[in-house]
């Protein structure tokens, strides 16, 4: 019977449930490198072994971690004419909005994109009305129990709240979901045959973390070359020191880099904005 012989890797992991190392983290670390290496024999394909790493890894994150920050949400004002809000909420391309009076620390519910653009044509529609209650949860709350609560629940978006009782994000279902299953593309995300730097309406690029760096130098006129880094997202994580969150800012010699979206492992979608030099 060979070292690649299922009946081996399985005879490895029952030795491994049979021990008891020291610490939960050194089981963790243990259990981790079986699987792994069976995926080196060909016993695990690679998508199992990332979803079962993105488990470990859900388990340790908070919501903190993977908020988007407030100043990325698309906000609904109940002040705003229906009018108003509807090309808004077409434009933004959510399924769900939360929705502010008078400042955005009060938030007094989740709209949802299908009931506006039901009932927003009759006669006696209040919006208020079909407000969906608003979830709040800290910062400081765990994926894995997050996960739990959206599906007992039913929710798919819930508010964070920083320390002092203020908005700081929301988060998704979807967004604690990509953190076991890897990105979830939909039809406004970047298709992965469409180009990797994209212009937005607002003169802003849409850029791929993949995207070479010699084609940043060519559409944005820099002359970056890193040995041992060939991508944009090598270059900042570089820069910074390590995978920046979503939401962060980055400046690189002229460039104003936000990040849109990224797990604790790799940046997929970056927004970049050349800023003009001073004179």
């Amino acid at each position: 019977m060979t070292d690649s012989d299922p009946k081996t890797f399985f005879h490895r992991l029952v030795g491994f449930i049979s021990s008891r190392p020291d610490t939960p983290e050194e089981k963790r670390n243990e259990l981790l490198a079986t699987l792994r290496q069976g995926k080196l024999e060909g016993l695990l394909d690679s998508d199992a072994l990332s979803m079962i790493e993105g488990v470990f890894q859900v388990s340790e994150l908070s919501v903190k971690d993977i908020l988007l920050p407030r100043g990325q949400i698309d906000w609904v004002d109940i002040s705003e004419p229906i009018e108003k809000i509807i090309p808004q909420v077409i434009q933004a391309a959510h399924s769900r909005f939360p929705v502010f009076e008078n400042n955005r620390d009060n938030v007094i519910g989740i709209l949802l994109a299908k009931d506006l653009l039901r009932h927003s044509t009759e006669d006696d529609f209040d919006l208020r009305e079909w407000l969906r209650p608003a979830v709040f949860i800290p910062e400081s709350k765990r994926l894995s129990v997050l996960l739990k609560d959206f599906r007992s629940n039913r929710n798919h978006l819930a508010i964070v709240v920083d320390e002092y009782g203020g908005v700081a994000g929301i988060v998704t279902i979807e967004d604690v979901l990509e953190q076991i299953v890897g990105d979830i593309e939909d039809e406004h995300d970047i298709d992965d045959e469409a180009d990797n730097i994209v212009l937005m309406s607002d003169g802003r690029y849409r850029v791929k973390g993949i995207t070479s760096l010699e084609q940043i130098n060519e559409v944005f006129g820099n002359s970056f070359k890193e040995e041992d880094i060939d991508t944009i997202a090598g270059l900042v994580i570089h820069q910074i020191g390590k995978v920046p969150k979503r939401g962060e800012v980055i400046m690189l010699h002229g460039l104003k880099c936000e990040i849109q979206r990224a797990d604790p492992r790799q940046i997929d979608i970056l927004i970049i904005q050349k800023i003009p030099a001073e004179v």
